[in-house]
Parts: structure tokens; C-alpha cells; sequence
């Protein structure tokens, strides 16, 4: 029963060093907003009205000039480790395939939860066409951690997984 012990002990406590060292990140939240012609989301600081305003843009396309996303994200044990914060982006089907578009930053890890902004506009937005389903992840190198899965937009804003 000893001799088991003494090679169980070491072996969880170097599991435990492993994954300590290992950085690990997640997508907590995507706040997908369009930009009116002017670049803003919100009229005001208010959230009421930002998502009032945000119901006005979205049934009148000709008001948007673009889109952003604001990504919350978490990065856990990477030090001062550089991550990638990438939104894979869908657009409407121009002939066989749809449209895509990459936004990516990128992102230094800490303690605390963070927010990024990123942002699809010009003639990358008018060439995307309606955004029909986006992805965000988090890259630490060629890995990526916990993606949000792709999200699709259904007629009138409310999305599905």
C-alpha cells in the first residue's frame, strides 16, 4: 500500500504544476452592436436607450455604417503571454458560398475579465453584406480556448446557438 502511494503523490502533484503553468482563456460574452452613419452605437450612455436605438438600426440598414463587437474575455495563468482574440464573421450568400470576414487583435492576459472591441466597417461591412453568423475565440498560439460556438442570427435580432 506505501510503495503505491509514493508514485500516486508526485504524479498528482505534477498534474496539478502542469496545469497551473498552462495558460487557459474563454470567451465569456460577445455583444454584437451596428455603427450608424456617424460610427456610434448609442445615442447616450444610457443601456435603454442604446438598445432602443440598436432595434432602429437594425430595421433600418440604410442608418448602419458598420458593426462591433465587444468581446469579454478571461485568461488565466498566461502571464504576460500574447493571445489572439479573433471573430470569425458570415456574411449573405453572394452566388454559391457566403461571404466571411476575420477581425482579429491582439490581447495581453491578466487577473481580471477584459473587454475588446472590435470593429467591421467601410467597404469590409458593405462587402460582407448582412451579418448572418459569427464565432469568437480565444488563440494562444495555434490553440484555440473554449470557443463561443458560431451564433446565428434569426429575423429580428435574436440569435441562436
Amino acid at each position: 500500500m506505501r510503495p503505491s502511494l509514493t508514485v500516486i503523490v508526485p504524479a498528482f502533484l505534477l498534474a496539478v504544476a502542469l496545469s497551473a503553468s498552462a495558460a487557459t482563456g474563454k470567451v465569456v460574452k460577445v455583444l454584437p452592436q451596428f455603427l450608424d452613419l456617424k460610427g456610434r452605437h448609442a445615442l447616450s450612455p444610457s443601456l435603454y436607450d442604446r438598445d432602443a436605438y440598436q432595434a432602429q438600426l437594425r430595421e433600418h440598414p440604410d442608418r448602419r455604417s458598420g458593426m462591433r463587437f465587444d468581446v469579454l474575455w478571461r485568461a488565466r495563468g498566461a502571464g504576460d503571454t500574447k493571445l489572439k482574440l479573433r471573430v470569425e464573421l458570415r456574411g449573405t450568400a453572394q452566388g454559391n458560398l457566403p461571404s466571411q470576414k476575420t477581425l482579429e487583435s491582439e490581447v495581453k492576459a491578466g487577473a481580471a475579465s477584459r473587454w475588446t472591441t472590435l470593429t467591421l466597417g467601410g467597404d469590409d461591412y458593405k462587402k460582407i453584406g448582412e451579418v448572418t453568423a459569427w464565432r469568437a475565440t480565444l488563440w494562444n498560439g495555434a490553440q484555440a480556448d473554449d470557443p463561443q460556438g458560431l451564433r446565428r442570427r434569426r429575423p429580428g435580432g435574436h440569435r441562436t446557438e
